[in-house]
């Protein structure tokens, strides 16, 4: 703790020095907004020019590769809740270890498994999918490295990131990800190792543009199936002797999954139009001047070298400070012209704009998944399957593999060219090809490849201020692909109202999936099943907004229709010891029609110094036997901002995350998957217990870094503090993050 003490003085120390003794420092405010400071002299020290500095990021649509501006990680509001795997607002049930699997308990927010891989489902997290990935353009070399931390050697969390971006000339620009998770455990076999690798490369030139993104991840989990006996938290006193976190015994040791994935994502086009001249941006007029001036100063450089070697060469005396008047004496002359030159505001350039543009995206991934376990309790599964394997015996060694490879060719024809073109145009087609590997019980592995075939189009109305609308039909039309539908659609109309911005916004689909390759097959040493009649499933939603931007209010109105639902569950036996034992688990079909409510409200309200930020959401689901969701999810966060020597954000404050009680859906480490419970006679029930964090963050120029105390409302008598069935959280935490960003 000392150690931990002395660190974050250090730091705090360290950037107060900074900010006091570099004032003209280039910062980025809390909004999010780069800007550079002036007078700050370049490399060369000549104090005669400004460095531009400034990131822009977006995403690309991972079907068509448009761009979608984005908003830069720079932002310290609550900076302090992006380190939980729990996410910012608490709204995820985890397993209680820092990068565990999690699952959303809003349903609506639940994301739909990328391909046809669930191993990863829960780990988005880590995971970052190529529709959600910040490409860049930076004006000037950009490095970030952030650092979260907690505890000790034996049981502490350690997060860390290391971000580097660089532009070569204004189209093409290049960046590097290193991202590495390490959560020990404060519960005993509950670590968690994350490692990823990422590069990515844009090109955005007037004809052709390229989006290029490989990243490689490798994840392994620690799983210990929980606790023994829930009592160790929630009745503790029930127990002779008291027993810190890592002493409570778990059901399973050496127990572990391990995923292994590579990502390959590459958009490109072609596009065809004309020329027209629009005026330049003021970070681009900015950056031009900054190019001007470096090149002058070049220039009057290599002029002086070739002035004093002419003079050498013809035996003269080269008188420097005669050399230099004369130089200021013709720059002077020429700022006099430049004052009559046209005003920033009349700066020009050449605009392409596209009209037709062909377009192609190939989407690769490599999948591995391995189930490994040297120590399980006799009798905690219910089966037991003899498939070949490179372990034997009790032990357990379960492997599968998945490789996709998806290309989409399309034609666009794009929106806004002239004053008719009032909404783009798109149609497409697509291949996507699978290959499976499984474990078998007559030979080490069997396989299976499908290939589908799916045709679409897409309209939409991207600019302007006040209507926006998509819609996205997508067939499947042969091979394993007939039967897919899938329909979707957004909508915003934004207007002032009695001098307010209003929004309202719509989306909804109606999605009709074929069932997946492994939830109609899988096979393991405890796990199997071949489900050749499962139907179709049917996926329909409608979501409205509205948001009020001067009160910062935001609702949301959502309701989802299932048909013929696909869904995992489990079932054990509990001995007279309370240990979990027959554990079974697989893939279930309801035919019943299922519906679930979503409304949700958020309030941010500010009294003077004082903040409160609320977000309640309601849910009800017609079949909680299959979606158990909690009817209330609710986070506030009260806090006090304020500026220390008007350089220093700072905001004091502590938030809390609650949730009604509902049976949840259990872990089952063996296929790392969360299921319904399906044991009647021992179902669980979690929630009813409140999260309080109390925390500092702060920003400081370049820098964002905060301390905190989670769960600082831990008891010690006992609290029914789980996140998922017989996973306990972690206990009264003491946290410090940073994140800095260097320019240049």
């Amino acid at each position: 703790m000392k150690t931990y003490r002395l660190w974050f003085a250090t730091l705090l120390l360290s950037l107060t020095c900074a900010q006091v003794c570099a004032q003209d420092y280039n910062s980025i405010t809390p909004d999010g907004t780069i800007t550079p400071a002036h007078g700050r002299t370049d490399s060369l020290g000549s104090g005669k020019k400004d460095i531009p500095r400034g990131m822009h990021v977006w995403t690309v649509d991972e079907r068509f590769g448009d761009i979608t501006p984005a908003e830069p990680d720079t932002l310290s509001y609550m900076y302090m809740n992006t380190i939980f795997t729990t996410g910012m607002y608490g709204e995820y049930n985890t397993t209680g270890n820092l990068g565990a699997p999690r699952l959303n308990r809003v349903f609506t927010d639940r994301k739909e498994i990328p391909g046809d891989f669930p191993f990863n489902q829960y780990q988005d997290y880590f995971i970052i999918r190529p529709g959600d990935f910040h490409f860049t353009n930076t004006y000037s070399p950009v490095t970030n490295l952030s650092l979260n931390t907690c505890g000790n050697r034996t049981n502490g969390e350690d997060h860390f990131k290391a971000l580097f971006a660089v532009n070569a000339g204004k189209r093409l620009g290049l960046g590097l990800k290193f991202d590495y998770l390490y959560g020990r455990g404060y519960y005993s076999d509950n670590s968690a190792a994350l490692f990823n690798y990422t590069t990515w490369g844009s090109y955005l030139g007037d004809r052709y543009q390229a989006h290029l993104l490989f990243s490689t991840n490798h994840q392994k989990q620690a799983e210990n199936g929980g606790i023994t006996d829930d009592n160790f938290i929630t009745h503790p006193e029930s127990f002779n002797d008291n027993y810190n976190e890592s002493e409570i015994p778990t059901m399973l040791s050496q127990n572990w999954n391990r995923n292994d994935n590579q990502h390959l994502f590459l958009t490109h086009r072609y596009s065809v139009g004309f020329n027209r001249k629009v005026p330049m941006t003021e970070e681009e007029i900015k950056a031009k001047k900054f190019a001007m001036e470096s090149q002058k100063e070049n220039d009057a450089r290599k002029a002086k070298e070739d002035a004093r070697k002419k003079a050498e060469k013809e035996g003269l005396e080269f008188d420097e400070d005669d050399y230099d008047r004369q130089v200021e004496f013709e720059r002077q002359n020429a700022a006099m012209v430049e004052d009559e030159t046209p005003a920033d505001t009349a700066w020009l350039k050449n605009e392409y704009v596209p009209v037709t543009s062909f377009i192609h995206t190939m989407n690769l991934q490599n999948n591995r998944r391995i189930y490994q376990a040297y120590d399980t309790p006799d009798d905690y599964y219910a089966e037991r399957y003899a498939t070949m394997s490179r372990l034997s015996g009790d032990s357990i060694y379960d492997r599968t593999r998945y490789f996709e490879m998806k290309n989409t060719f399309a034609i666009a024809l794009l929106e806004g060219f002239n004053k008719w073109a009032k909404a783009g145009l798109k149609g497409f087609i697509a291949h996507d090809l699978r290959h499976y590997t499984l474990p078998d019980t007559t030979s080490a592995e069997v396989s299976h490849n499908e290939s589908r075939i799916y045709l679409g189009g897409q309209i939409s109305k991207k600019e302007g201020k006040v209507l926006h609308y998509n819609a996205t039909a997508e067939f499947g039309v042969l091979g394993d692909a007939i039967g897919d539908m899938f329909i979707d659609g957004t909508a915003d109309l934004n207007f002032r109202l009695l001098g307010d911005t209003i929004q309202l916004a719509a989306d909804g689909f109606l999605h009709i999936s074929t069932p997946s390759y492994y939830q109609k097959h899988y096979r393991s040493r405890h796990f199997w099943w071949d489900n050749n009649d499962l139907k179709n499933y049917t996926h329909a939603r409608v979501q409205g907004r509205f948001s009020l931007q001067r009160t910062k209010t935001h609702l949301r109105v959502a309701i989802d229709n299932l048909t013929n639902y696909i869904y995992f569950g489990n079932s054990y036996t509990v001995n007279d010891d309370y240990l979990r034992l027959n554990n079974t688990a697989g893939i279930r079909q309801t035919t019943d029609n299922i519906s679930v409510f979503t409304a949700s409200l958020g309030q941010d309200l500010r009294f003077g110094l004082l903040n409160l930020n609320l977000l309640l959401t309601y849910q009800k689901s017609s079949h909680e036997d299959i979606i158990p969701v909690p009817a209330l999810n609710a986070y506030a966060n009260l806090f006090l901002r304020f500026k220390i020597s008007r350089v220093l954000d700072c905001d004091f404050g502590a938030d809390v995350r609650y949730f009604t009680k509902y049976e949840a859906p259990d872990y089952v480490p063996g296929l790392a998957q969360y299921a319904v419970q399906e044991n009647a006679e021992s179902r669980v029930k979690i929630g009813n217990y409140p999260f309080v964090n109390v925390y500092a963050n702060f920003f400081l120029k370049h820098a964002r870094f905060f301390v905190m105390m989670s769960h600082v409302n831990s008891p010690s008598d006992g609290g029914n503090y789980f996140l998922t069935p017989h996973y306990p959280t972690n206990t009264r935490v003491l946290r410090f993050g940073v994140s800095w960003n260097f320019f240049n």
